[in-house]
């Protein structure tokens, strides 16, 4: 059972900035608290006991934040000097771990998955990367995914109007040894140089989890986070 994750943090938010001017996304307000705080209780009561956080804007507000706070876990900070792309937040991140096996979430991003039997259902497929997936219906702003037999991901679809389909959830389930044996570059895209080849060679499945999902990237979507967690 894998105890610790990686949150991906670091990104610029524009898109949020209308709503949310001064802070680094995780940091958005949910009343008198920020999303990380939520985020961080998902992970404590999934059974994570230690977070390593990759920041880069506005980083010092974070750690701030968190060394001032009571946390249920263990918090590490691996800090961009500057942007290194989804995939070298990870890689970045990665010598703070503590064993391989780790899960990776986005810090924008809530999605209620039992990591624990996510873990599980990769540990069963001997796939090197497994991918939380969220079903959805009627979107356009993420987009699909094609899932084969025995649930293998076999191809990242470009965003356009579904009626239903399978989105990246932004929650995986990897381990350092694996994306360490890669090659990868100081900065790029987890997207484009891990997912896509890797699905197309058949390494990685999907864990399907119909459960709340909220990612708060736009306005209006931050809007129904603060509704949603402001009456828990």
């Amino acid at each position: 059972m894998s105890t610790e994750c990686i949150v991906l943090a670091g990104g610029l938010g524009t898109r949020l900035r209308s709503a949310v001017a001064d802070k680094p996304k995780c940091m958005a307000p949910i009343g008198d608290k920020p999303f990380l705080y939520f985020l961080l209780q998902y992970l404590h009561q999934q059974g994570i006991e230690h977070v390593v956080l990759s920041l880069g804007y506005l980083s010092e507000q974070v750690i701030s934040w968190c060394r001032q706070t009571p946390l249920p876990l263990r918090v590490s900070f691996s800090v961009e000097q500057e942007p290194l792309g989804t995939g070298g937040g990870i890689v970045h991140a990665l010598p703070l771990l503590e064993g391989d096996k780790v899960f990776i979430v986005n810090g924008d991003t809530f999605f209620d998955v039992e990591l624990q039997a996510m873990a599980a259902f990769n540990a069963t497929q001997h796939c090197p990367l497994t991918l939380a997936l969220k079903p959805m219906q009627q979107f356009d702003r993420y987009g699909s995914i094609e899932l084969g037999p025995q649930n293998k991901i076999l191809a990242f679809r470009e965003k356009q109007h579904c009626d239903q389909g399978l989105i990246n959830g932004g929650i995986y389930f990897t381990s350092a040894s694996f994306l360490n044996s890669l090659s990868l570059p100081v900065k790029f895209s987890f997207e484009q140089a891990v997912l896509e080849p890797q699905a197309a060679a058949g390494q990685i499945n999907g864990h399907i989890s119909d459960t709340y999902f909220i990612d708060i990237g736009i306005p209006e979507d931050y809007s129904k986070a603060i509704h949603h967690f402001t009456k828990l």
